[in-house]
């Protein structure tokens, strides 16, 4: 018997390949970060929203963290407020920074709360303020970056409370400012969110989602994936000038995360539909993984 093409075997046959798998996950923590392409096509959407719901019906722990850098970049244009970004970062004054939070914490928190929801999962939309889950002083450095974060304590007990009682939290990448900027909303990187989310959970798996395959060993040929990265490569591959530019600061929240305790972590490509569940639950995967 086929339905839809594919024989009822062949279903069978991945069900049970994957059954490994998801036992050696149950009960297990793992944290998505969400992002990219993966966020603005309706397809990909629909695809990440259900592959976060089917972990969680197999009992996987699962926390969705996720950025918005394309929605805070149209707000700001419709109310005429010109992007500065200082090493890769967005500058955020005390006017960026409301409309961050208010796409964050809002718009797109919510949306996605809801699409899980419609989809018959259940899920709690949070920020880094609530409960005090993310705390954070601003950051430092050579250039002013304003009210951009570094985070300094994850209060992770909400999060569990949450995750105990079987639903998914979804959460915005705003921490709680402390020392000068007590009570303040500071911006936060959205990848270190989640490596620290994941360290702070112990969990199993961090995975990132990005708009390339994961680290290629030539930029320029999306063939030449390097699947399996231990710890110890990732400053090599740096040195050679294999991970470059944007790879950076993915694959340091990796290894911050395996610092953190995490077992693994993967950067994987969010342009391909179901990346996530291939990437945990198939021998082959889609992207890189980065390991002790």
């Amino acid at each position: 018997m086929k339905e839809g093409g594919i024989p009822n075997e062949t279903r069978a046959g991945i069900l049970v390949n994957a059954l490994p798998y998801i036992q050696d996950f149950q009960d297990k923590t793992i944290v998505v970060k969400y992002g990219g392409n993966a966020m603005l096509n309706d397809e990909l959407k629909k695809a990440v929203i259900e592959d976060v719901i089917l972990m969680e019906c197999v009992g996987i722990r699962t926390v969705l963290v996720h950025g918005g850098g394309p929605e805070i970049e149209a707000m700001l244009k419709k109310t005429g407020k010109e992007s500065r970004f200082v090493n890769g970062l967005r500058y955020t004054d005390e006017e960026t920074m409301d409309i961050v939070q208010m796409v964050l914490c809002g718009k797109v928190n919510k949306e996605i709360t809801a699409l899980i929801q419609k989809n018959g999962g259940r899920a709690i939309g949070l920020c880094g303020i609530d409960g005090g889950l993310l705390k954070a002083r601003r950051m430092k450095g050579e250039e002013d970056l304003g009210l951009v974060g570094e985070i300094e304590q994850v209060d992770a007990t909400m999060l569990n409370s949450i995750l105990n009682a079987g639903i998914i939290p979804v959460v915005s990448s705003v921490a709680y400012g402390t020392g000068e900027d007590e009570g303040k909303s500071l911006n936060i990187n959205a990848d270190t969110a989640a490596a620290k989310i994941a360290a702070a959970l112990n969990a199993e798996k961090l995975v990132l989602m990005t708009d390339v395959r994961g680290v290629l060993r030539d930029v320029k040929d999306e063939t030449s994936l390097i699947k399996s990265i231990s710890k110890s490569q990732v400053d090599t591959f740096k040195k050679e000038g294999v991970i470059t530019k944007g790879m950076i600061p993915k694959t340091d929240c990796c290894v911050m995360a395996l610092d953190g305790g995490v077992k693994k972590t993967h950067i994987i490509d969010g342009r391909l539909s179901h990346a996530i569940l291939v990437e945990l639950f198939t021998n082959e995967g889609v992207g890189t993984m980065i390991v002790p």
